[in-house]
C-alpha cells in the first residue's frame, strides 16, 4: 500500500484538519484552489442557513465540512 494513497497518514490528518475548517485538509495536502473553493463553499452554506434560520446554529457550514472531509480523505495522488 502506498503512502500517499487512502487510508495513508497524510490523509487522515487532512480529513481530521477538513472535519473543523473545510478546506483546510485540501491546503495541507497541496491543493489550493480545493481548499478556497471548499471553504467559499462553507461560507455560503453558513450564510445561507444563517439567513433561513436566523440562528447561528451551523447546520450548512456542518454539511460541508462533512463532504470536504470525505473528499481530503479518498483522495489519491
Amino acid at each position: 500500500m502506498s503512502s500517499t494513497g487512502q487510508g495513508s497518514t497524510g490523509n487522515v490528518i487532512a480529513a481530521i484538519c477538513s472535519l473543523f475548517i473545510p478546506g483546510l485538509g485540501q491546503l495541507v495536502q497541496g491543493r489550493l484552489i480545493s481548499a478556497i473553493l471548499w471553504f467559499l463553499t462553507a461560507c455560503v452554506a453558513f450564510a445561507i442557513t444563517w439567513l433561513v434560520t436566523l440562528s447561528l446554529l451551523p447546520f450548512g457550514w456542518f454539511i460541508v465540512s462533512i463532504f470536504s472531509c470525505l473528499n481530503a480523505a479518498l483522495y489519491r495522488r
